[in-house]
């Protein structure tokens, strides 16, 4: 519970008039406009690998109908799309500006995909779908995010049916030296001068730094999927421990 507590007490601004949600929706309409770039620019691409090796795990499961939650401009849905080719993917998330960009990235795409794709705004906490929708469901770099853990992870898990996946990739705190105390300096220091100068909001990139240091990860993040009702839940990490992606079951 201790943990919990702090991640959600970790905000982007730490306003006194705003909750966690109210900031995190505030910062990605503040920043959605650049977002893309500088995700390409901080991890020199890399995160492309991490979603393909993520998504790969679902592959086995051929999900039908597929949930994407907090889809920001949408790169998940649309890798999703040519990996896994489900009938049907659906992309939610707080920020309507990064829904736009999400909306405008579809239209490119009209003839390409073997998937209906939708892009929806919508809180992880109160999911707008009925129990059993889904065959799977993904997060990415999202559950850091969430207000309250343990009621967006046992959103997700309501909205599955019985036996599917859900699978989350997240930063994580690397433990192996010197990677622990390069990620420090790059993340703590480095990141949000790299931010402020590109989107304007360096704030938003010292939240993630101290987002990162809060979220439970690993075993701890395992018992969180156990606490909301999944079984199984086991985790890879990646490229040193800098990430980790997390899969487990709705029983």
């Amino acid at each position: 519970m201790a943990i919990f507590a702090l991640l959600s007490q970790v905000k982007p601004y730490q306003s006194v008039d705003k909750d966690k949600k109210q900031e995190v929706e505030l910062m990605f309409d503040k920043i959605s406009g650049k977002y893309d770039l500088l995700n390409k620019v901080l991890s020199l691409g890399i995160d492309r690998k991490w979603r393909k090796k993520a998504l790969a795990l679902l592959q086995p499961h051929k999900p039908g109908f597929l949930l994407d939650v907090a889809t920001g401009t949408g790169d998940m849905v649309f890798m999703a799309d040519q990996v896994l080719h489900p009938a049907s993917i659906t992309g939610i998330d707080l920020s309507a500006g990064m829904l736009e960009i999400a909306r405008k990235r579809l239209s490119s795409f009209e003839g390409k995909t073997t998937a209906k794709l939708e892009f929806l705004k919508g809180d992880a906490e109160n999911l707008p779908f009925a129990t059993g929708t889904f065959d799977a469901a993904t997060v990415t770099f999202g559950v850091r995010n969430f207000g309250d853990l343990h009621q967006g992870l046992s959103e997700m898990r309501r909205v599955l049916r019985p036996g599917s996946p859900i699978v989350v990739l997240e930063f994580t705190k690397p433990r192996i030296f010197p990677i622990r105390q390069l990620f420090d300096i790059y993340f703590r220091h480095i990141l949000p001068l790299i931010g402020s100068w590109t989107s304007g909001d360096g704030r938003a990139y010292k939240y993630l730094y101290e987002s990162v240091q809060a979220f439970p990860d690993y075993d701890a993040f395992n018992q969180e999927l156990i606490k909301a009702g999944f079984e199984r839940p086991s985790f890879t990490p990646l490229s040193l421990g800098i990430c980790a992606i997390y899969i487990a079951y709705k029983p």
